[in-house]
C-alpha cells in the first residue's frame, strides 16, 4: 500500500483529488489525500491559511514540512499547480518562458524534483490550468448549465480539435477566460469537479497528454521503486 499526499493549488483541485482521483487511484492500492498549499500564519491566533500559490518557497517549505511529517517508506508526494500564473521566483521560470509548453512544463517539473531533492516526490503541474479538463469536452458543462445551450456550443466550436493542453495561458485566453466568456457566471468551486467527473478520467486522459502521463506514474507507485523515478 502506497500513500499518497498531493499538495494542491486550491480548493477546487483538492476537490477534484478526493472526489475523483482518490477513489481511482485506490484500485491500485494508492491511497491519495490533499491539502491546499500554505499561504500565511497567524502565530497569535494560532490560525494557518490554505490555497492560492503566490510563492514558490512558500510551497516549497510547505512540501518540505509535510515530508518531515511522514517519512514513511510507503508515503510518496506529488503536486497539482498551474503553469497559468506560476510564481515567478519557481525554478527556471526565467529561463523557460519561450520554450515549447510541453518542453517548458517538463523542465520546470525536472527543476521542481531537483530543487527538492527528494526521491519520494512526484513533481506535476497542470498545462494550463484546471479548466484545460473542462475543455477536453466543453459539452459536458450542460451537466451544470442547463440554460446555456448555445454557449455552450460556441465554446466547444472555438475548442474544436485543439489540444486542450495547448490553449494558451494569455489573460484573455486562457481556458478559464473562454469559459467565462461564454458562461459569465461560470465556477470553478462549485461547477469545475462535478463537470470533470463527468467527462471521467479515461476521456481526459486521452486528450491531454502531460496529464495522462501524471496518471500513469502515480497509478504505478506501488510497483514502482523511489530509485526508477
Amino acid at each position: 500500500m502506497i500513500r499518497l499526499h498531493v499538495t494542491v493549488e486550491g480548493q477546487t483541485e483538492k476537490a477534484f483529488v478526493d472526489i475523483v482521483l482518490a477513489p481511482y487511484l485506490a484500485g491500485f492500492d494508492v491511497y491519495a489525500d490533499a491539502r491546499c498549499v500554505l499561504t500565511s500564519k497567524d502565530k497569535r491566533a494560532a490560525k494557518t491559511y490554505r490555497g492560492g500559490l503566490i510563492s514558490y518557497q512558500k510551497a516549497k517549505k510547505d512540501i518540505e514540512a509535510w515530508m518531515k511529517e511522514d517519512q514513511a517508506d510507503e508515503c510518496r508526494f506529488t503536486t497539482m499547480f498551474d503553469l497559468y500564473a506560476l510564481p515567478d521566483d519557481f525554478p527556471k521560470y526565467q529561463e523557460t518562458k519561450m520554450f515549447p509548453p510541453y518542453l517548458r512544463v517538463k523542465t520546470l517539473e525536472e527543476a521542481f524534483a531537483l530543487d527538492l531533492n527528494d526521491q519520494r516526490f512526484v513533481p506535476y503541474i497542470q498545462l494550463h490550468e484546471f479548466e484545460t479538463l473542462l475543455l477536453a469536452a466543453p459539452e459536458y458543462l450542460d451537466w451544470e448549465y442547463l440554460e446555456h445551450d448555445d454557449a455552450i456550443a460556441n465554446l466547444a466550436r472555438s475548442i474544436g480539435d485543439q489540444n486542450p493542453e495547448l490553449i494558451n495561458d494569455g489573460r484573455e485566453t486562457a481556458p478559464s477566460k473562454r469559459i467565462i466568456k461564454e458562461i459569465s457566471e461560470y465556477d470553478k468551486a462549485t461547477s469545475g469537479v462535478s463537470v470533470v467527473a463527468r467527462i471521467g478520467l479515461a476521456k481526459l486522459r486521452q486528450r491531454c497528454q502531460h496529464f495522462h502521463e501524471w496518471l500513469c506514474i502515480i497509478e504505478q507507485l506501488n510497483t514502482t521503486k523511489t530509485s526508477d523515478f
